[in-house]
């Protein structure tokens, strides 16, 4: 007889439409049940496009057929449309925007860009807190300086750190430093839900969402548990980044997630002493993609070793060297921020 098991291996096989992860990692099997030859499983997606759930139950009923010993398939496919969740107006209800900051691929710098967009933000009078979802390589607590671990207040709510006057959130907190975290997709789902829900983020202007890098669990559960009012890519100017932006800007299409543009990190180095600029990456190719793909390329960030320097020392260039052209080019992003929610957060 067919183990349950093997009917969630089987369904690993098929693939979310559009992206490279399977609908068991994903989380969208949420029931199995073997009774003999009969395997009854339950599938729920969240998706805005109607050709996803009967192409899923296509192949899941393939894919279940295949396997030795099941006679007959009881398949259920339920598809919620993202942003109509009954849970969805309860997170977050003091928090004016949401804005998401991923990239399609590590070491482009995005949560370099995250921490310095949101002290930019601070530096035009708004409330921001920085909640860290890159749960497999959390950094934001080190980088905007957080020296002390979050507190729970009187209502058993978690009390985001002080860092360099960002709200923060990172399980940075709750791990210890040289500890890998080694978790699947449920558990990653279960500590985004807590930091969503149990943190009292209290009110602010702008919630900045630091994602992992890649398209994998962390951004489909901020898609589906938090009405994003918008998402920045970030590439380098390099073939291959931006192959891997385009990827992650199309995720954030299908799931109708506003995408406020696109902005390359490490763009070409100017020279302190003489200004001569040098293209030590290529430059260019964030413009080209942004255009190729009809959305806004929100600018260009330089390399400058500050940066990494003061990231560092926990207090990002934006806070430290505010003159530099790295950290204005971090002010007029932010800038460009609110422009592409259409200036709404000053009214």
């Amino acid at each position: 007889m067919v183990t349950e098991q093997q009917v969630l291996d089987a369904l690993r096989a098929v693939k979310f439409p559009g992206l490279t992860r399977d609908i068991v990692s994903f989380g969208f099997v949420k029931a199995v049940r073997v009774k003999g030859e009969l395997v009854e499983v339950d599938i729920r997606l969240t998706t805005a496009n109607p050709q996803v759930g009967p192409q899923v139950e296509r192949e899941a009923r393939a894919a279940l057929a295949q396997l030795p010993g099941v006679g007959e398939v009881k398949l259920s496919v339920t598809v919620e449309t993202p942003g109509k969740a009954p849970a969805a107006p309860q997170v977050l209800p003091g928090v004016r925007f949401k804005v998401a900051v991923a990239s399609g691929k590590g070491g482009v710098g995005k949560s370099t860009v995250a921490a310095n967009l949101a002290l930019a933000l601070r530096q035009l009078n708004l409330t921001v807190g920085m909640l860290d979802a890159d749960v497999y390589g959390p950094s934001q607590h080190l980088m905007l300086g957080c020296t002390e671990p979050p507190r729970v207040n009187e209502e058993e709510k978690i009390l985001p750190v002080d860092g360099n006057g960002i709200k923060v959130m990172s399980l940075g907190f709750l791990v210890e430093p040289d500890t890998p975290v080694i978790w699947r997709g449920p558990m990653v789902m279960k500590a985004l839900q807590q930091f969503l829900e149990d943190v009292a983020w209290g009110e602010l202007d702008v919630l900045v969402v630091d994602l992992p890098p890649g398209t994998g669990d962390a951004q489909l559960t901020i898609t589906q548990q938090v009405p994003l009012d918008g998402a920045i890519i970030v590439t380098t100017p390099q073939d291959v980044a931006l192959i891997d932006a385009r990827k992650g800007l199309l995720m954030f299409q299908r799931v109708q997630v506003p995408v406020l543009g696109v902005v390359e990190n490490m763009s070409a180095f100017a020279c302190p002493h003489c200004g001569y600029r040098t293209e030590i990456f290529k430059s260019g190719g964030g413009r080209r993609t942004a255009e190729a793909l009809g959305v806004p390329f929100l600018g260009e960030i330089p390399i400058d070793p500050e940066v990494v320097v003061t990231g560092d020392a926990g207090r990002p260039i934006v806070a430290a060297r505010p003159t530099s052209p790295a950290a204005q080019a971090f002010v007029r992003l932010a800038r460009a921020v609110v422009e592409g929610l259409g200036g709404k957060i000053r009214s």
